[in-house]
């Protein structure tokens, strides 16, 4: 049985679990050694996790679900929009990457109950679904030494449990843009054991961004279904096993422009007598997650450790207009690209006493990329036009690459106001394409002067392989003499980047309700990655930059007073690269030259990112209203632009800056029994402002793209 078919089995199981009360033991059985108090050990278990793998020294913003019901759409938002409202983090079009944390592109890792999410092939649909998150924290900076290879950012997700959230939800959502998104959570415990299960359907007609301003989209019609379900079970008061599982299939519609003009293939070509409208275009992909993780627990008196057993398979195939395609680009191209991986990972803490803690730990990935194209193209003569009828190139490959990284660091709290954490990580890549490796000494300070006050300040030293399921085939002279054919030869091999991080920041509390922080950021880097989308398919691309720097400057501010929360962040970025040195077949010739020589802006920098909300709810005995307002704003991504002399810059300008505001309302009432319904509203973009993300030109861009126009959402669920 294949991983996807063993989920989705498991899956199926946790959803049919027993309720509370529901499951009888057999006549005659004595289960009074196995009942426990599932709700305190399960509460000293999850003490002694966040034990193992503390953020000592790092940046955290953490989000809970109450915060979570103060966004536009609540738990029914897109993930990437909850991870919009953290500090430092800047909007993207779903096509080029989604999201970028302190200007760097993707390099993001997720982590689910403190074990790494082997990553999937990036695409226009997360899987993970707010629905299931107890609380979420983006952490970021000068990351301890248990955090590797993906370093950005590690968004840390504690799930609900079944423990703590007994009972269920159901749930139907719409609104805008035909969206029906029907879902149903469920969770309980029988004794030791626990289990909670979230599964939703999501339709609607917006599921990627609109190329044009317009109000709605042409041909943008998504189906997504997504599951996931936890299962735990405690052995004794020190120890317990956990399983996570989740499922997601997604498929999309690529959205056209119409009114394109003639591409490549001009009218008359003889396989092609009439024009085509380009707002019939019929391209689709079809995106498909599944991922299990099986988690041992124990903690026996200092020593804390847990291991894990993780397996993903993720796939995404891109199809194309076979006509349309060929007309506009000359070129049509099926793509599939299937990512298997497994791996383990184990980690540990032991109080040494003399006020030290020890760590230690060590994680090995082995991932394998299975690639199948087949390319439609014509012959072109030495002018480039079509010189002959369309044939097909077949391109089939498989690419491996192994991670295996350890790590050990002393945590030393020198007084009680001062705080050492100390390590090193060594990491290992080895792939066709690339092997080496890197010993990455970290070091974080934390100080606390005053109970509100808190100064820290870090160095840490990264290492961070390229994605191998976006490294680019080595197919570009099969393509010579083509209407695909690459503006050069020149391939050398993507390489891993190499990091030095500085970090340093303070947090205050100011009276009983308010907290500031501000957070200042250095990244000098050799080989800087970067993703790109280059041709026809929404499928990245990686290539590296010789040199790179990011730097920035974050600020924070929340307040908390009764019934009434508001918080504002704000972030200035710079992000740089100078000279293309690997996949160089990628860029035009003369970008090319200008680059070697010549620092330019990532085409992910945004100078200014913003976020800001305020709710206020309501309580009394019946149940509680809540409402929200909610701000985003950036000064825009990169664009290409013009000097005066007539040369082109890449990423040289912005796009314009923008912003959109959303209001929105809850209302929670009691209904007979212990039941509780919900009612909400949201009113996402309420200025219906016009706002765009990508304006089609910058390096790896394919195509424009603009955030959503107002958008008016309800929903109902019955909670039991």
């Amino acid at each position: 049985m294949n991983l996807r078919n063993l989920l989705i089995s498991l899956l199926s199981l946790a959803a049919a679990a027993p309720a509370p009360g529901q499951a009888d033991a057999p006549p005659g059985t004595d289960t009074r050694a196995t009942r426990l108090d599932p709700v305190v050990v399960t509460d000293q278990l999850d003490e002694t996790r966040g034990l193992i793998q503390p953020s000592l020294g790092a940046t955290s913003f953490i989000m809970d679900q109450q915060q979570i019901l103060n966004l536009p759409q609540g738990a029914d938002a897109p993930f990437s929009q909850v991870l919009l409202r953290a500090p430092g983090v800047a909007e993207d079009s779903a096509a080029n990457g989604d999201l970028h944390v302190r200007g760097e592109h993707a390099n993001l890792q997720y982590r689910i109950n403190d074990v790494l999410l082997p990553e999937g092939i990036s695409g226009f649909g997360l899987e993970l679904d707010p629905r299931f998150v107890k609380s979420m924290q983006l952490i970021t900076g000068s990351l301890p030494a248990q955090y590797g290879f993906r370093t950005a950012g590690i968004v840390d997700i504690q799930t609900k449990t079944g423990g703590f959230d007994k009972g269920g939800d159901v749930s139907l959502y719409g609104g805008s843009y035909d969206t029906l998104r029907p879902s149903l959570e469920v969770g309980g415990s029988e004794g030791g054991l626990s289990y909670f299960t979230d599964m939703s359907h999501d339709h609607n007609a917006l599921g990627i961004e609109n190329p044009t301003s317009g109000a709605s989209a042409v041909h943008d019609v998504t189906e997504q279904y997504k599951a996931f379900a936890y299962l735990s079970y405690i052995l004794d008061r020190t120890s317990r096993m956990t399983f996570m599982g989740s499922a997601s299939i997604s498929t999309f519609q690529v959205p056209d422009t119409p009114g394109l003009p003639a591409g490549t293939s001009p009218d008359g070509a003889p396989w092609l007598p009439v024009a085509f409208d380009s707002s019939r275009l019929n391209e689709n992909q079809n995106e498909q997650n599944y991922f299990g993780i099986a988690t041992y627990q124990k903690s026996s008196g200092d020593l804390n450790y847990q291991l894990s057993a993780f397996a993903r398979e993720s796939s995404v195939h891109f199809t194309p207009d076979p006509v349309g395609d060929l007309y506009f680009n000359g070129v049509a191209s099926n793509v599939r690209r299937t990512l298997y991986s497994a791996g383990v990972e184990g980690d540990g803490s032991l109080e040494l006493g003399a006020g030290h803690t020890l760590r230690a730990g060590f994680s090995v990935l082995d991932e394998s990329v299975d690639a199948r194209a087949v390319t439609t193209v014509f012959p072109v003569d030495e002018n480039g036009d079509p010189s002959g009828g369309q044939f097909s190139i077949t391109d089939n490959g498989t690419l491996n690459g192994v991670f295996a990284g350890s790590y050990v660091q002393d945590e030393w709290r020198i007084t009680p106001g001062l705080t050492l954490n100390a390590g090193a990580r060594l990491d290992r890549f080895s792939s066709p394409f690339d092997s080496e490796g890197q010993l990455s000494p970290r070091v974080n300070l934390i100080f606390e002067p005053t109970a509100s006050t808190t100064i820290h300040a870090g160095y840490a030293r990264y290492f961070t392989p390229p994605p191998v399921e976006n490294v680019p085939g080595s197919t570009v002279a099969e393509f010579d003499g083509t209407s695909n054919a690459s503006p050069s030869g020149v391939d050398d091999p993507v390489r891993a980047e190499r990091s030095d991080y500085l970090d340093a920041g303070f947090t205050q509390k100011i009276g009983n309700h308010l907290q500031v922080g501000l957070d200042g950021y250095y990244k000098k880097a050799k080989n800087q990655l970067d993703d790109g989308l280059f041709g026809q398919t929404l499928i990245l691309s990686a290539f590296n930059y010789a040199r790179g720097e990011v730097y920035g400057l974050e600020f924070t501010g929340s307040y908390s007073d009764g019934p009434f929360s508001a918080y504002l962040n704000l972030a200035h970025s710079v992000a740089k690269g100078e000279d293309w040195n690997s996949a160089q077949f990628l860029f035009d010739p003369a970008d090319r030259a200008y680059v070697r020589s010549h620092w330019i802006f990532l085409d992910h920098d945004q100078a200014l990112s913003g976020s800001f909300g305020a709710s206020y709810v309501w309580r009394e005995s019946r149940g509680e209203t809540r409402a929200y307002v909610d701000a985003i704003y950036g000064t825009g991504l990169r664009t290409d632009a013009t000097a005066r002399d007539g040369t082109t810059i890449p990423n040289g300008g912005t796009v314009p800056a923008y912003y959109s505001v959303s209001i929105g309302g809850e209302r929670t009432f009691k209904g007979r029994g212990h039941g509780v319904w919900k009612v909400r509203l949201d009113i996402v973009n309420l200025t219906d402002r016009s706002y765009e993300i990508r304006d089609g030109s910058g390096v790896g861009v394919n195509a424009a793209q603009f955030g959503m126009r107002r958008g008016v959402f309800e929903s109902a669920s019955y909670s039991f």
